[in-house]
C-alpha cells in the first residue's frame, strides 16, 4: 500500500473488534471508524471515532464516503438467518463507494480450506456468501481465519474475550474440563490480541489472498489439559463426550427446535472433526508472507505473560 495514511472501518464493536481496533489506533499509518448500531461504553471512554448506523445500504454507502474509508473490516457476529443480508449490503457498499474497496467479512473461523461447511450453521450463512464474494469485481477481499481463540484459556479477568464455559472444552474460571471425542483431534489456537496486530499487518499488505491463516499454536486438547494442569499445579474436574453423545445431541436438538443447543452441539461436531486446525504449511507460508514482523504465542507462552500482566 501507499505511505498515504488510510482510514479503516470496523463493523462492529465486540471483544474481538476491541483488540483490532486498539492495535489499529496503536499503528499511525491509520485512522479508525467505528460503525455501531448503539452506543457502547468502552468505545465512548477511548474517544473513538463512531458512527452509529442501521446497516443499510444507503446508511453504509454513505458512512464509506464520508470518512473517505479504504477497507471495511466486518466482526459482526450476528444470527445465521441474518448473515448474508447483512454482508451483501456490506459488500453492495464497498461496491457504491468512491473509495473503499477492500473488505473483510465477518468469517473468524478454522480451516474452511478443508471444512468449508462446518460448523453447520456455515453451511447456510458463510458458504453462499463466499459464493457471492467469488462472482463480485470491483472488491477486493479475504476470508481471515485463526482457529480458537487462545483466549479462553485464561481466566476471564486476564482477557476482553468473554468466557465460553458451554462451548469452550477448557473452563478455566470454573476449573473444568470436557473432552469432546477423543481429544485428540488437532485443534489450533490463537490469542486475540495477536489477531488484532495480525489484521493491522494485512491492511498495510499491497495483495491480499482470497483465504488468510494466523495460528499461534496447533494442538490438541489432552495436550491442552496437561500443560494447563501442569502449569497451575492442580487437576481439572474432568467430563467426556463422545461422538455419539454429540450425533444424538444434534438430532434431538432438530427434532425439538432447539437452535441454541444445536449450536452448541455444532461446535462440538467442529471440534471432533479437527476443523479448528487451519492448513499449517498454507498457514505458515502466509506467516513469512504477511506476518513475519509479529511473534505468536504458544499456550504455555500465554499462561506465563497472562502471570506478567493486567490484560492480555
Amino acid at each position: 500500500m501507499s505511505n498515504t495514511r488510510q482510514t479503516i472501518v470496523l463493523a462492529g464493536a465486540g471483544s474481538v473488534g476491541r483488540y483490532v481496533y486498539e492495535e489499529l489506533t496503536s499503528d499511525d499509518r491509520f485512522d479508525v471508524v467505528i460503525i455501531s448500531r448503539r452506543k457502547v461504553q468502552w468505545l465512548e471512554d477511548q474517544q473513538a471515532t463512531i458512527c452509529l448506523s442501521d446497516y443499510s445500504e444507503d446508511s453504509m454507502t454513505s458512512i464509506l464516503n464520508r470518512t473517505n474509508a479504504s477497507v471495511l473490516v466486518s466482526l459482526i457476529n450476528c444470527p445465521t438467518d441474518r448473515y448474508i443480508d447483512i454482508h451483501r449490503t456490506l459488500l453492495q457498499a464497498c461496491l457504491n463507494s468512491k473509495r473503499c474497496k477492500r473488505f473483510i467479512p465477518s468469517e473468524w473461523t478454522g480451516n474452511i480450506d478443508d471444512f468449508p461447511l462446518l460448523p453447520a450453521e456455515y453451511a447456510i450463512s458463510r458458504e453462499p456468501f463466499r459464493k457471492t464474494l467469488k462472482e463480485t469485481k470491483g472488491v477486493e477481499w479475504t476470508l481471515f481465519n485463526f482457529g480458537w481463540l487462545a483466549d479462553y484459556f485464561l481466566p476471564q479477568s486476564k482477557t476482553y474475550i468473554p468466557a465460553e464455559p458451554e462451548t469452550f472444552p477448557i473452563d478455566p474460571n470454573n476449573w473444568r474440563a470436557c473432552t469432546r471425542g477423543t481429544g485428540d483431534e488437532p485443534q489450533s489456537w490463537t490469542c486475540a490480541r495477536q489477531v488484532g496486530k495480525a489484521v493491522v499487518e494485512l491492511l498495510a499488505a499491497s495483495h491480499w489472498d482470497p483465504v488468510t491463516y494466523v495460528v499461534g499454536e496447533w494442538s490438541t486438547f489432552n495436550k491442552a489439559v496437561e500443560i494447563m494442569e501442569s502449569f497451575h499445579g492442580r487437576p481439572l474436574k474432568k467430563s467426556y463426550r463422545s461422538v455419539k453423545k454429540i450425533e444424538d445431541s444434534i438430532t434431538a436438538c432438530i427434532h425439538n427446535e432447539d437452535t441454541i443447543g444445536l449450536g452448541l452441539a455444532h461446535l462440538e461436531q467442529w471440534t471432533i472433526a479437527g476443523a479448528s486446525a487451519c492448513p499449517q504449511e498454507r498457514t505458515l507460508e502466509q506467516r513469512d508472507k504477511y506476518f513475519s514482523k509479529l511473534e505468536f504465542s504458544t499456550l504455555e507462552e500465554l499462561l506465563k505473560l497472562a502471570e506478567t500482566v493486567d490484560l492480555v
